[in-house]
């Protein structure tokens, strides 16, 4: 069988990122290429973007589009813009390609995904990154979680496959979308620890935020409520008091940003760290390797990517008991996990780890050998077969 072409759609793609899937998004693109998969990826940039480059052996397609409003309603009537905008750019790839599949990921690009897919007459995949009835915990019934449920519901039923990052959410898309779980292959995210190379000067970046005595706790993500930050604020002042020499930082930004900085105020802890709000790859790869902890207190879980970063960085790391976040960290050799959305449990865990120089010691070798199960190469072996079935099935 000659090479396939794939059409790959994401809202983002570097160096335009939102979050994870960006970078999930660039790493398999990149490795289908190794796999003799031609891929075009179909994005949206703006005006400082080439509307059409090659990065890396990927050939990357932008629609320019306006800055995404804050408000979620606002959101939604800017997604079916840019899915419009999508829809013409891929049906104008296709007048000039051969696409044998169409690939979307998550339902911000999944109406140009089905159009095109009937448009070229090729298989539509879909990769479930996350569900709205798991970011709001089954409340969908009002707009716009509703539309959002909506849509996700009909791409899940409507695609030819779909993929999920961890078993967890197989079942959970399986339950929530009305799916047979044998509709849905399971393929983890990865990771590549040449990315994660620190670019600042280690000693004087820790010295920013902790003396040489303190020991300090990472908090990565999107400040958003299922991430669980709220829970770690709330463990973090008893750890205070019975250890002694214990310094925070929360890396990220959201809407729960407000919230969480308030949190920190009522419970006294802003003496004790920083909000460093949004920060770039490089800075938080330099962060994995000064903390003496990191943190992934996330009460919806569909992988735990920051854990797989932190573990490959060098950090102990303590995860919720729920999700994805148990495949990531399957036992206490490589992490510990504490009882989700309990901060008593978190705290006892946080100071069993800060207070053992040997644990740590322990747990960060066992996850420099786990981490090697994510390798983008496998998981695009394992994309690249899902594409061929779905070829031969559509001769």
């Amino acid at each position: 069988m000659a090479s396939t072409r794939i059409l790959i759609l994401s809202w983002e793609y570097p160096p335009l990122i939102e979050g994870g899937l960006a970078r999930h998004v660039r790493k398999l693109s990149e490795q289908l290429v190794q796999q003799d998969v031609e891929v075009h990826v179909l994005t949206r940039g703006d005006d400082a973007m080439p509307a059409e480059q090659e990065l890396c052996g990927v050939r990357v397609h932008r629609v320019r589009e306006p800055s995404k409003p804050r408000d979620l309603t606002e959101f939604v009537a800017w997604i079916e813009h840019m899915n419009a905008d999508m829809l013409a750019a891929g049906i104008e790839l296709g007048e000039r390609h051969d696409f044998d599949l169409v690939h979307g990921h998550d339902w911000l690009v999944a109406t140009a995904g089905d159009k095109l897919a009937k448009r070229l007459d090729c298989p539509w995949v879909v990769t479930i990154h996350a569900t709205e009835y798991g970011r709001h915990q089954g409340w969908v019934d009002k707009h716009p979680q509703s539309h959002i449920h909506g849509v996700e519901t009909w791409m899940a039923n409507s695609a030819d496959a779909v993929i999920t990052c961890s078993h967890y959410m197989r079942d959970h898309v399986a339950d929530v979308y009305g799916l047979d779980e044998t509709r849905i292959a399971v393929i983890p995210n990865g990771i590549d620890p040449l990315d994660l190379q620190p670019v600042e000067d280690l000693d004087a970046l820790r010295a920013r935020f902790a003396a040489p005595h303190e020991r300090l706790v990472l908090l990565v993500g999107r400040l958003v409520y299922e991430k669980g930050f709220q829970i770690a604020l709330e463990a973090l002042p008893g750890v205070i008091e019975r250890l002694g020499d214990v310094r925070f930082l929360v890396a990220g930004s959201g809407t729960a940003e407000a919230d969480l900085r308030a949190q920190a105020d009522a419970l006294d802890l802003t003496r004790y760290g920083t909000f460093l709000g949004w920060i770039g790859d490089d800075v938080l790869h330099s962060l994995y390797r000064i903390a003496d902890l990191t943190v992934v207190p996330s009460i919806y879980e569909p992988f735990g990517l920051v854990a797989l970063e932190a573990m490959a960085s060098g950090c102990p790391c303590i995860v919720a008991d729920t999700g994805g976040l148990r495949e990531v960290v399957p036992n206490e050799q490589v992490g510990l996990r504490f009882e989700s959305r309990d901060p008593v449990s978190l705290a006892g865990m946080m100071e069993r780890v800060l207070s053992d120089d040997a644990l740590r010691d322990r747990l960060v070798a066992e996850a420099s050998e786990h981490v090697l199960r994510f390798d983008w190469a496998d998981i695009a072996r394992q994309t690249a077969e899902i594409y061929g079935d779905l070829r031969r099935l559509a001769v």
